[in-house]
């Protein structure tokens, strides 16, 4: 069994594991409970009746959280020429081609969000196997296969999250800092719930969002009532 600290162990016992909390409520135990000496991140699961392993079943996008995500983000942009002045103008931490490319081969991969020009995908193609299981292939459907990199650079910086669901039908994401206000944390959680709903597959058939769950790096999970998280009519 997994041994935790003293008011981790009192945070986990305080919550009853099998209730279901209005979001509001959920929020506010995670946020008491992140009693960690850093500035734990807030997550949200959800688990939705998808099976990913059909085309028409997959689920993912990207959502610009209203209220940041207070991580610093940290980007590699593939471009060449007046394209990589304008990534680097914006913000870019890394910005190459072939170079950025043997730097990756070579594993040093040390970013949160890689975006490429669309003249650059028969380059980054060949970093598939690497960057695939990482979730870090640029993709035009989330805005990381894109002309404007300057758009593209401020968003991920600002707080864009990719969302993408996995084989377990599972979608998990990172949305604030416990520091957070509790009406920022929830407001963010709600943007993320919106921009999933939006995604929803043509082949999912029956309840789509079946559970969600909110935690802190170091806290316990905490259920929540998903009708509470819903958007109103």
């Amino acid at each position: 069994m997994a041994k935790f600290g003293k008011r981790t162990a009192e945070a986990r016992e305080s919550i009853d594991r099998k209730a279901l909390y209005p979001l509001t409520d959920a929020i506010a135990i995670v946020k008491k409970a992140a009693t960690a000496k850093f500035d734990e991140t807030i997550e949200v699961s959800m688990n939705l009746g998808v099976d990913p392993r059909h085309a028409d079943q997959m689920v993912r996008g990207v959502i610009t959280m209203p209220n940041g995500t207070g991580k610093d983000m940290r980007v590699a942009v593939f471009a060449r020429d007046a394209k990589a002045d304008e990534a680097t103008a914006a913000g870019a931490d890394v910005v190459g081609a072939e170079d950025l490319m043997e730097r990756i081969q070579g594993g040093d991969i040390p970013f949160d969000r890689i975006i490429a020009t669309p003249d650059m995908m028969a380059l980054v193609g060949r970093l598939g196997k690497v960057l695939g299981p990482r979730g870090l292939m640029p993709n035009p459907r989330v805005g990381t296969v894109t002309p404007d990199v300057t758009q593209a650079v401020k968003d991920a910086k600002g707080g864009s999250v990719e969302f993408r669901v996995e084989k377990a039908g599972v979608i998990h994401a990172g949305i604030g800092k416990a520091s957070f206000e509790a009406s920022a944390i929830e407001e963010n959680v709600r943007a993320l719930i919106e921009a999933v709903l939006k995604a929803k597959p043509a082949g999912a058939k029956g309840t789509f969002v079946k559970r969600i769950a909110v935690t802190s790096t170091m806290g316990p999970g905490v259920k929540v009532d998903v009708s509470s998280a819903m958007p109103a009519a």
